[in-house]
């Protein structure tokens, strides 16, 4: 393994009699390539998260309770025990009525055992098509951020790889500028003069 000595920060921006252009390059790549990264990760962060929280604020606002019965009995039996958990739900078809009159049918989630004409409450969207229960707005709040950072770490890896890709494509180019410079002079070095 080599020694690379101590690090020096900032040693492309530095004045340096052995500095080339390509290092200069470099240095502009890797400045571009983070501030690009941070700022589109950033941007589109919190864009996204404030557009998934605005759509659940709409739901909130838009989507109602209402009030649906059973069309048949529900599978599975009814549990003895009065404390049962409500998350053993099953699926079953209801029927409900929308504000403007027409009837709709589809499967909705119920307790178990629950006979015909039992009265469940569903959700539905201003069409009257069924909805999943709108989120809270801590809830909303959550489920945004999550998203939106999400999709920030997802967006600010585009320059991130594109800015390592062109850092690697220098880095070669250096090389073969450094192998074509040492087969130049590299063999001047064994000669003695006198």
């Amino acid at each position: 393994m080599a020694f690379r000595g101590p690090k020096v920060w900032l040693w492309r921006w530095r004045r340096n009699a052995l500095k080339r252009r390509a290092d200069e390059v470099e240095a502009w790549v890797v400045l571009g390539a983070w501030a690009l990264t941070f700022l589109v990760g950033v941007l589109a962060g919190l864009g996204v998260a404030r557009t998934a929280e605005h759509g659940m604020a709409r739901e909130r606002v838009e989507w109602r309770p209402v009030m649906a019965h059973l069309t048949e009995q529900a599978p599975g039996t009814v549990a003895a025990s009065p404390g049962r958990a409500s998350s053993e739900r099953v699926w079953a078809k209801v029927r409900w009525t929308v504000p403007d009159g027409s009837e709709h049918t589809g499967q909705a989630r119920v307790d178990p055992g629950s006979s015909f004409g039992t009265p469940v409450t569903v959700w539905t969207d201003p069409e009257g098509r069924l909805v999943t229960k709108p989120a809270t707005a801590a809830q909303a709040r959550l489920r945004a951020a999550m998203t939106g950072a999400l999709i920030g770490f997802g967006a600010g890896a585009v320059p991130f790889v594109g800015g390592r890709v062109l850092r690697g494509r220098l880095e070669r180019r250096r090389m073969e500028q450094w192998d074509a410079e040492w087969a130049r002079f590299g063999p001047l070095w064994g000669r003695t003069t006198g």
